[in-house]
């Protein structure tokens, strides 16, 4: 099993502290009517699908949690939307081609790491990330599938591909809220120019 690099752990420690502030603040706006009653909060990744078991329409013979397909898709969606966005596709050049040509293999391998990456992000217990740590990831020097180091002005439209990759998939607008303040946690390891 491969260690969770230091900066996912700063987004999740991000992710933790944003939930405590906003249950803290619930529980304080709200009345107390049975202090018997527990109070129990759901991560992220439970509110994109949890561990529910589902078939996954890619490989039927396979079950896969509900939260993972969710972020899957959101994902391949997005990696579509970027692949048409020539504002960006430019950084993935190498990735392009090798579609282009009919090999798939980069395209399921970012798939994969982006969705391991997402769901530790997002809560879920069953998953690692084992890939880059985000400031080695977007640097070309230590990228070599990366074409180009990031603008402030790049994450920005990242941030606008990924929202419309996340309303093909049906998220609400306060769960894209939440995974675009989890991705807005990293635009200072992205943003390298």
């Amino acid at each position: 099993m491969k260690k969770v690099s230091l900066n996912l752990k700063d987004a999740l420690m991000a992710i933790v502290v944003s939930g405590l502030v906003v249950s803290m603040s619930l529980m304080s706006a709200c009345k107390k009517s049975d202090s018997s009653t527990p109070v129990t909060t759901m991560s992220l990744y439970d509110s994109l699908g949890g561990t529910t078991k589902v078939v996954d329409p890619t490989n039927t013979s396979v079950m896969i949690e509900k939260g993972r397909l969710g972020l899957r898709s959101v994902v391949d969606s997005t990696i579509f939307v970027i692949a048409g966005d020539p504002k960006l596709n430019g950084f993935f050049t190498v990735l392009l081609a090798e579609v282009t040509s009919g090999n798939t293999s980069g395209f399921t391998a970012l798939s994969n790491n982006l969705t391991d990456f997402f769901c530790v992000a997002t809560g879920a217990k069953n998953f690692t990330y084992g890939g880059k740590n985000m400031v080695d990831a977007h640097d070309p020097a230590k990228n070599t599938r990366m074409n180009g180091k990031a603008s402030s002005a790049d994450f920005d439209q990242f941030v606008t591909d990924l929202v419309v990759g996340a309303k093909k998939n049906g998220l609400s607008d306060q769960l894209i809220g939440q995974v675009g303040t989890l991705v807005n946690t990293l635009r200072s390891q992205v943003v390298q120019k």
